[in-house]
């Protein structure tokens, strides 16, 4: 029967009909034993014969499989056995005859016991949590199970936890993948050795089988398969036959995981080419095999394969080159040239594409590709199984299967080759796929594991040729999708690039092919042979190519564009991962000197194909105007292999570099990218959308910087080093459309820019320069310098948390590059260059993370503004870096004003790029400094502080970079020749500098005021003779300079080159017929560099000769010119630097310096201004004004509003806080005074117009989560641990009033105790008052306002109108004197039985509102309406405790308990005890005193009966009555088992208000003395029978004595031995005693019991004293609490204070002699107990000492909640959900919008809060490690209370990295929650519709 029970195991689905299964189980057995008995024997030829016919018989594909997936009606043919009722058969035979007669089961465990694990191979699916370690890993994809992991050791390590995507498989064991010494205990040991070799017949029965199984599974999949009509195989028949199969694969699965033993065995049968021949070749007489044969050939052909042999045999005749499916195979035409082909191809579904943009093709050349791509042919199993893998797009079943096989090294090459073998096929299935997505994740499961591994990578290579494969079918891939490029010449370009709205770049669908790639390119060994490869390299640029010039925009000139297309995205992924991370990839491999070979191989095709993109789209020498694109892969490439080879390689750059010519055009469009991006910020391209600066942004942002803005501002830096100087300025300045800007002349016209523009583009193109000239990322800095600047940079602009900062960091995006994010060298660099700020809690709840800031010694000498302005995406960060460096230099006193940016001192250039510093020393820039100078002397238009501060930082790196010192005598000697057409004698600017210019010819518009003048006399040639020999007017043209350059560079032969050029430079830059005439006017300018500083100077220091030469007094500072006084400060320093630069650079300069100092300058000229230009300046003016005094109101108000805050709004903590009065204290008034917020009159309250506080009702269970022991409650992370709330005060109080309500009258339980532990109603205020008829009309305005509140109107929730503070009613205030000078107050020397009397007088009469307003006022309304409120804030449930629904009882015990609550919470606030007294924080504003008036005349509605009145009992004797008839109706509640506190609410509630106080304090005389004795009948039912008749005896003997009445002792003995009369004391069992702590009683320990048991009424009692008539509230300490509130109540006698010992019993007073009262009250216990004595006793103990309420102790470690709930699965469900929480007041394990747990519309969490915190829940989210929290329908997300080891939460998990408890925060959360200020303190809620 073994094998019977095997079947019930194994089957899936519901086996046949009991009786016939057993039978044939028991047949199945017996056949098996027999036929493995035939195998064993020598010659076993008859036995293998019997097997098969059984097999055929069993396996035999002639099934109803083939009948339902074909589409026809499954069961009718399926025949009776319901659904695979076969299938089930046949998997039972296959088990049976494994096993070989025995039972299935024990053949699993004895193939188990064989297993030489020695690899866990554990494969998983996506959203398994797994972890990677990056510490132990050798193969950036490692990755662990968690169980592997946490037995391994990894502390200290980096790792961290992740959701897998796509799956993956557990490396531990794997020493390919992972250093051993991470591996876990159980992979450490290599078992191998010990393991015992397996028996031959163990496994002897499973080779036979499952063969035939497998070939059986091949059939059904070839059976199931059909080729689709037209669209692909819908995805519900291939589902459908993969549903059918599940039992067969799950079958394989399961074998697989028997372990090694079983793993060789199915890698045997898996690969054994002989097998798979003879069984399906189709040559034999079955039909049946035949027909799946042709089946299989067809489908193969479908997919455009061929299968290589034997064509002719089955009549199925084939093209033998193979029809392929795609038309890019169509390979037509010469080699190499470009067909064109309409896109037919059954592969685009858009075959729509209209006329102008036909697809267009490459087509490769030679047949390698084509076998590639078109052959398949399979020799085995596997491959066929890997084949239908494939063709039913990778079934999860399936993969998991084939990846489970991977421990077994020999499948594991074999599977590889399989693999690659069809890689062509994967990606055309994966391209037609319609779940591209999962099948990309599946890909990418099974191919992470196998070429992650170096050594199988290599061989693969080598033996399959794994490079040619991948690189080819990644080229056909993109092949598939390119369109014509209309980059620089539409009509002609004969470039293609990829189109990027297609699928295949918009669904990233080539990524799972790319990124296998880039996997393979990190081993060595597989990268070199791809850089030695010349082919491979060829074709790789080819593909590179097609992304060069893609996605190209072009500016909008007219409208704004219709659509805005967001293909850039797609673009810019497919960069990054398609070009640039391979590259990143090949570079890691470049690092040392013996592989120049590489780099020089991969520099010379780079060229080559660049120069093939230069001719396709005719490029000559002019970019194309208002076209950019920022995808340029192929100049990237190149710049990146000579950055490497410069610096790692020691190449010489020149020997890499192209001629001139190239230079040029390979500067043209990484620079057109630099003017774009200035263009864009300029909004010159607002008209093409939001997605332009979209595009902007990315290309800078700090994923993509290093693939993008670095490699192009590296090669710009390359050409800038090696072309002519003068070119690349004027190229600079013309690519950025300022030339025209570029005069001497106040007017000009810029015929290609408006003018609103050209400030902002003048700024860009000067600080590209600087840029240009002071970055040297790429040009000598070191890796961990570069890092430092990185971080510098990102630190200045901002704190940052640690995981910003290292995703803020460009890191090399390939993972193996040598940085890795969390490496050491970042953390080190990290805690030089910054402090780290712990998180602070402010206690407005806003939760600051851990945050790294800049030292100050960084700000002092680090601080960078031009890297800041290189890596900000948004403009205001670089704002923002400039204010806190400003005010860091406040702070430090370095200095006060408005500073510039710094100037930072540069690394030392590489020597290979020296030639960039001559850009700095080109008379071309110097005329452009000089000219920008002088303007902004002039104040001409259009010229900021920016662009001053970039000239000066120009002239300073020129003066810093300069050449060598330079002679005096030289500049005098070399003037006369060579300056006769130039502004400048040479082109060294520290000379140049000193140079004079004094007249300049300009060509300005006609209306300009210069050509008023007259042009002085002595303009003509004969002036010569003067200094410096300029007396020449110079005239100037960029753009002409520019052109000579570039044809002396292109024909250097040709003389009249100029001629040529210069007409076509004239038209193009005059529009025809423009605007006024261009005449030529002369300016006397007499200045030179130098002398424009210093009136500079003088303009920005605003005084006549400011500028004192500072050298005059220290001759010492021009040696060492490093002055820390010049190092920080605004232009005016800037100007002095530069000076003493120039100074101690040359004594000519210096020598003028001191001359120019000398003549009295002459005030600059005052501008002449027209009367248009002073309008608008007057209007510039009045603004800034308006701005300043803006600024200056808005600051004053923000101060007040603070002021306000601060004393008005401290809602936020409850410490430091001052009670509001909310009443005037001048003594002679004696009405209370309110102000309305609303309509700011104040008055008192009246019955016609009432005045309210604002409050905020709201159901809570706090109280109910008090516990009575020390030791805090923790959160369950184990099975075993469970929290059980009977212990709660809820519960106790919950079984006290049932068991009341058990044995005693309905009304009267529900008067001796109180509810609202749960759900009880607390109201707080923010202090506030305004009119109820203000706020009705402020509620219309809120109703009537479209705005989205995070509140609802309709539930009457507001925000209060002054402070903001979240409120839901209005409490309205008792019309009525004030509380301080009370009439009632003063002391009445009345005896107390007198005072009850009157007491009882008060209570008797009928219950009324007060006479005056019998009618129906405003007043007694809002009353009646604010009760409804209190009412309907909670439950019915937590309302209704009467066995009679809706009786008046409930009504009452509700209301009385609303003020239990409120001075119960209150009490907690305050620590749970009054020892601090009245200055207490958490007295905050109360708002009692109203909550009282209304609870009160609510109350005296209901008048209790005087006979039920308990007042009687407590001061009246009444004649006992033995027979009192119990048996008709319950008795009444005895009143020693009445709530003290309760009574005490109920008589005062009952006396009308206002109360005076001597009626208070006889109410609490008397009410204590029945305290007291029930703390006596409690004490002596706790103490143990000896104890007991001591105390009975030793009280006995002092009864007579003077005082008996107030000695405890006589008192004691006296309540026992009246309780002893009844059954009380009788029944004690032993275990009785046993529950009682065996204490000895002393005198001391039973006073300090009796004090404690009275302490919580005395506590309530005077702050209810201190709310009714004003008192404040003693402070003491912890041990004299109780005498000082009993002498406060007024409890003591005042003489009392005196004696030492203090006794509690003094403070009784009997209002009738006690012993009779005594008597009377313990008579009604003792008939009680007569009948029920164990309910007697259990409700005379009280339980009144309740710890203050804690939320659940969270563990250190998050992981271990993690671990423990995350697979956890729900009680309710009993699944495992999606979203699991856990709730952190009681422990319960919820599924958040679990749909699963839904209960009338409430999912779970909702509900949970509800019955767990009456509206208020509090939730950890299991997965996302935030907690959450609900109040009654909105919900917000609070924060997390776990931080990283630096201080930052990592919400969802996404770094994974150790989290660990913040206590401080969870304190914080505590806090919120005991004090109701959820709603205020956390701002941003939102509904939750029930769906939490």
């Amino acid at each position: 029967m073994a094998a019977a029970a095997a079947a019930a195991v194994g089957g899936q689905q519901p086996s046949q009909p009991e009786l016939p299964a057993s039978g044939l189980a028991l047949d199945k057995a017996a056949t098996a034993a027999h036929l493995k008995a035939a195998l064993s024997r020598p010659d076993n030829r008859a036995g293998a014969e019997e097997l098969q016919a059984l097999l055929e018989r069993v396996l035999s594909a002639e099934r109803p499989l083939a009948a339902a997936a074909g589409g026809e009606d499954a069961a009718a043919a399926g025949g009776g056995g319901g659904p695979g009722a076969a299938e089930e058969e046949a998997l039972e035979w296959c088990k049976c005859l494994l096993a070989g007669g025995g039972g299935y089961d024990e053949f699993c465990a004895a193939v188990r016991a064989y297993d030489p694990a020695a690899l866990c191979g554990l494969v998983w699916t996506a959203n398994f949590v797994a972890y990677r370690c990056r510490t132990c890993g050798i193969s950036p994809c490692m990755s662990l199970c968690a169980e592997c992991f946490h037995q391994g050791d990894h502390t200290g390590h980096d790792f961290n936890m992740f959701r897998s995507q796509a799956g993956g498989a557990c490396d531990c064991g794997d020493s390919n993948v992972m250093r051993e010494s991470g591996f876990c205990k159980r992979h450490q040991i290599k078992s191998s050795s010990n393991i015992p070799c397996v028996p031959k017949d163990l496994l002897m029965m499973s080779e036979f089988v499952l063969p035939r199984f497998i070939f059986c599974l091949i059939q059904y999949l070839r059976e199931g398969y059909n080729e689709p009509a037209a669209d692909g195989p819908s995805e519900k028949d291939l589902n459908k036959v993969l549903q059918l199969l599940e039992p067969q694969i799950s079958f394989l699965e399961d074998l697989t995981k028997m372990g090694g033993a079983m793993r060789s065995v199915l890698t045997q049968v898996l690969t054994n080419q002989q097998n798979y021949k003879d069984l399906t070749s189709g040559l034999g007489e079955n039909a049946c095999v035949k027909k799946s044969h042709e089946k299989y050939l067809i489908a193969l052909k479908s997919s455009g394969l061929t299968y290589p042999e034997d064509k002719l045999v089955y009549g199925v005749q084939e093209p033998s080159a193979g029809t392929s499916s795609l038309a890019v195979q169509g390979f037509v035409g010469a080699t190499g040239t470009l067909g064109q082909v309409d896109s037919s191809d059954e592969d685009d579904q858009d075959g729509s594409q209209g006329l102008g943009k036909r697809k267009r093709v490459k087509l490769s050349s030679g047949t390698k590709d084509q076998s590639i791509m078109d052959v398949l042919k399979h020799k085995s199993f596997l491959e066929e199984l890997l084949f239908w893998t494939i063709k039913y797009e990778f079934p999860q079943k399936m993969v998991t299967f084939l990846l489970n096989m991977l421990p077994d090294q020999e499948y594991k090459v074999a599977f590889t080759k399989t693999f690659v073998q069809h890689y062509a096929f994967i990606m055309k299935t994966l391209k037609k796929s319609h779940e591209s997505d999962t099948m990309s994740n599946r890909i990418v499961h099974i191919s992470v594991q196998l070429f992650s591994n170096e050594e199988l990578a290599r061989q693969v290579t080598e033996e399959c040729q794994l490079l040619d494969i991948m690189v080819t079918v990644l080229l056909y891939m993109m092949e598939s999708c390119l369109i014509k490029s209309e980059l620089q010449d539409e009509e002609n370009s004969l470039h293609v690039v990829v189109n990027c709205g297609e699928a295949l770049l918009k669904n990233n669908t080539y990524w799972p092919l790319v990124s296998d790639f880039i996997n393979i390119l990190s081993h060595q060994s597989v990268a070199k042979r791809f850089l030695e490869d010349h082919g491979l390299l060829v074709t790789w640029m080819n593909f590179v190519s097609f992304f060069q010039g893609m996605n190209l925009n072009k500016r909008e000139l007219n409208e704004h564009v219709e659509f805005e297309s967001q293909t850039y995205y797609a673009a810019f992924a497919a960069e990054l991962e398609a070009c640039a991370q391979p590259m990143w990839g090949l570079l890691s491999h470049c690092k040392v000197r013996e592989t120049q070979e590489y780099t020089r191989n991969v520099v010379r095709y780079c060229l080559e194909a660049l120069q093939d993109w230069f001719d396709a789209i005719n490029f000559v020498d002019e970019p194309a105007p208002n076209q950019v694109t920022f995808h340029l892969p192929l100049h990237r490439y190149y710049a990146m292999f000579l950055s490497k080879a410069v610096k790692c390689q020691e190449l010489d750059l020149d020997s890499v570099l192209p001629d001139q010519e190239m230079l040029m055009k390979l500067m043209i469009h990484p620079l057109q990218i630099q003017a774009s991006l200035a263009e864009i910020h300029s909004n010159m391209w607002v008209r093409n959308g939001l997605q332009i600066k979209g595009q902007a942004m990315t290309y800078v942002q700090s994923h993509f910087c290093n693939s993008m803005i670095d490699p192009d501002i590296y090669l710009l830096q390359v050409c800038a080093s090696r072309l002519d100087p003068d070119y690349f300025i004027s190229s600079v300045f013309e690519r950025f459309k300022v030339v025209d800007l570029l005069t001497m002349a106040s007017q000009h016209q810029n015929t290609v820019l408006d003018a609103e523009h050209e400030r902002s583009m003048l700024e860009g193109a000067l600080t590209f320069l600087v840029i240009l000239l002071s970055l040297r990322l790429h040009l000598g800095m070191s890796d961990d310098e570069i890092l430092r600047a990185e971080m510098v940079a990102q630190l200045c602009m901002n704190d940052r948390t640690h995981s910003s900062l290292l995703d803020l960091i460009p890191e090399n995006p390939n993972p193996k590059s040598g940085i890795i994010p969390g490496s050491y060298s970042f953390e080190s660099v990290l805690s030089t260059v910054a402090d780290f700020k712990a998180p602070v809690f402010e206690p407005g709840g806003s939760m600051q993370q851990g945050m790294y800031t800049p030292k100050a010694e960084v700000w002092d000498q680090e601080f960078d503004p031009v890297m800041v302005i290189l890596r900000t995406v948004y403009r205001r960060d670089v704002q923002s870096a400039m204010d806190r460096y400003t005010a860091f230099l406040k702070q430090s006193g370095k200095f006060p004003g408005n500073p510039w940016p710094p100037y930072k001192k540069r690394t030392s250039l590489h020597p290979s790029y020296k030639g960039l510093m001559r850009l700095l020393h080109c008379k071309t820039l110097h005329i452009v400094l000089f000219t920008l100078l002088y303007k902004i002397l002039m104040d001409h238009q259009n010229l900021s502080e920016h662009v001053l501060c970039m000239v000066l930082y120009l002239i300073e790196l020129g003066l810093e970079n300069s050449a060598e010192e330079e002679s005096d005598e030289e500049a005098s000697v070399s003037g006369p020749e060579r300056c006769h057409d130039s502004w400048f004698p040479g082109s060294n600017l520290v000379s140049n500098m000193r140079h004079f210019i004094n007249y300049v010819r300009v060509r300005v518009p006609e209306t300009a005021p210069e050509v008023k003048r007259d042009s002085p006399a002595s303009t003509s040639s004969d002036n010569l003779g003067s200094f410096q020999n300029s007396g020449t007017a110079q005239v100037f043209s960029l753009v002409a300079e520019r052109r000579k350059k570039f044809q002396e560079i292109i024909n250097r032969s040709s003389s009249e080159a100029n001629q040529v050029v210069r007409p076509k430079t004239s038209s193009k830059w005059s529009a025809p017929g423009s605007a006024p005439q261009l005449t030529t006017a002369i300016l006397e300018i007499k200045e030179s560099i130098l002398s424009l500083l210093i009136k500079l100077h003088h303009k920005l220091s605003g005084k006549q000769n400011s500028y004192y030469p500072p050298w005059l007094d220290d001759i010492e500072i021009l040696i060492q010119p490093e002055i820390p006084k010049y190092s920080h400060g605004d232009g005016i320093t800037a100007v002095e630097r530069i000076l003493l630069k120039a100074a101690s650079q040359s004594r000519m300069n210096k020598r003028i310096i001191e001359e120019i100092c000398r003549k009295v300058t002459p005030p600059v000229p005052p501008k002449k201004v027209t009367a248009a230009e002073k309008k608008t300046l007057d209007k510039e003016e009045r603004r800034q004004k308006a701005r300043e005094r803006q600024q200056k109101l808005l600051a004053e108000f923000a101060s007040r509003q603070k002021s306000f805050m601060e004393t008005a709004m401290d809602v936020d903590s409850p410490e430091n806080d001052i009670p509001m009065e909310i009443t005037t204290a001048e003594p002679q008034v004696s009405e209370a005074v309110y102000d309305c917020v609303i309509c700011g009159q104040s008055g008192p309250s009246s019955e016609d117009r009432p005045t309210g506080l604002v409050v905020l009702l709201q159901a809570s269970s706090v109280l109910g989560q008090c516990r009575d022991n020390v030791e805090p409650k923790k959160l369950p992370i184990t099975e075993e641990e469970q929290i059980y709330p009977w212990d709660t005060c809820a519960a106790v109080h919950d079984v006290r009033l049932s068991l009341l309500q058990r044995y005693f009258k309905d009304s009267s339980c529900l008067l001796a105790v109180s509810i609202g532990w749960e759900g009880g109603v607390y109201v707080q205020t923010c202090g506030h008052t305004l009119h109820i008829d203000c706020h009705k009309s402020y509620m219309e305005s809120l109703r009537n306002d479209q705005v989205l509140q995070g509140f609802s109107v309709d539930k009457g929730e507001f925000t209060c109108p002054l402070c903001r503070q979240f409120a839901n009613s209005v409490l309205p205030c008792y019309p009525g004197s004030n509380v301080e000078n009370n009439p009632w107050q003063r002391p009445s020397n009345k005896s107390i039985q007198d005072l009850i009397k009157e007491v009882e007088e008060l209570q008797g009469r009928p219950g009324a509102f007060p006479v005056s307003i019998s009618s129906e006022t405003n007043l007694s309304k809002e009353m009646e309406s604010v009760m409804k409120d209190i009412k309907n804030t909670t439950q019915k449930k937590y309302r209704d405790y009467s066995k009679t629904p809706g009786s008046p009882d409930n009504d009452f015990l509700f209301m009385y308990s609303v003020a239990r609550t409120n001075l119960e919470l209150e009490l907690i606030h305050r620590g749970g005890n009054l020892c601090s007294g009245g200055a207490s924080t958490a007295g905050k504003r109360s708002c009692l005193n109203q909550l009282f008036h209304v609870l009160a005349l609510h109350m005296r509605l209901y008048s209790i009966d005087s006979e039920y009145n308990p007042w009687r009992k407590l001061t009246q004797l009444e004649e006992m009555n033995p027979q009192l008839g119990y048996e008709e109706q319950q008795p009444e509640v005895p009143i020693l088992y009445h709530d003290v506190t309760s009574l005490l609410l109920i008589q005062i509630l009952m006396m009308p208000q206002p109360l005076r106080k001597d009626h208070f304090t006889c109410i609490v005389k008397v009410l204590f003395t029945l305290l007291y004795t029930q703390a006596l009948a409690e004490l002596s039912v706790k103490c143990s029978e000896e104890d007991r008749s001591a105390w009975k005896h030793a009280g006995a003997l002092k009864k007579s004595t003077c005082d008996a009445e107030k000695s405890y002792e006589v008192l004691l003995s006296f309540v026992i031995s009246e309780l002893s009369k009844g059954k009380l004391y009788h029944e004690e069992g032993t275990q009785e005693c046993a529950m009682v702590n065996p204490i000895a009683w002393s005198p001391e320990s039973m006073e300090k019991y009796l004090q404690d048991f009275c302490l919580p009424f005395l506590r309530i009692t005077s702050l209810l004293q201190h709310h009714l008539f004003g008192e404040d509230l003693p402070s003491c300490q912890e041990e004299e609490e109780f005498s000082v509130l009993a002498s406060c109540l007024g409890l003591l006698p005042t003489f009392y204070q005196t004696e030492h010992p203090f006794i509690s019993a003094s403070c009784l007073d009997w209002p009738v002699p006690a012993f009779d009262i005594i008597t009377q009250w313990c008579f009604e216990i003792k008939s009680f107990t007569e009948r029920h004595a164990e309910q007697g006793k259990a409700l005379l103990i009280q339980e009144s000492k309740w710890k203050l309420p804690h939320l659940l102790q969270l563990p250190e470690n998050y992981n271990t909640i993690f671990q423990y709930y995350h697979r956890k699965t729900c009680s309710v469900c009993t699944k495992v959900p999606k979203d699991p929480a856990v709730c952190l007041v009681c422990g319960t394990f919820v599924c958040l919008k679990g749909l699963c747990c839904k209960q009338q519309s409430y999912c779970e969490c909702v509900l949970h809060s509800q019955n767990c915190g009456a509206g208020t829940g509090i939730f950890l989210l299991i997965n996302a490690s935030v907690i959450i929290i609900i109040r009654g329908h909105r919900f917000c997300l609070w924060g997390s209370v776990y931080l990283d080891a630096h201080g930052e939460e990592d919400r969802d998990l996404r770094r994974g990295k150790p989290l660990y408890i913040c206590k401080e925060r969870y304190k914080v959360l505590e806090q919120q929650w005991i004090s109701h200020t959820f709603d205020h303190i956390n701002k941003r809620w939102g509904p939750h519709y029930n769906g939490l």
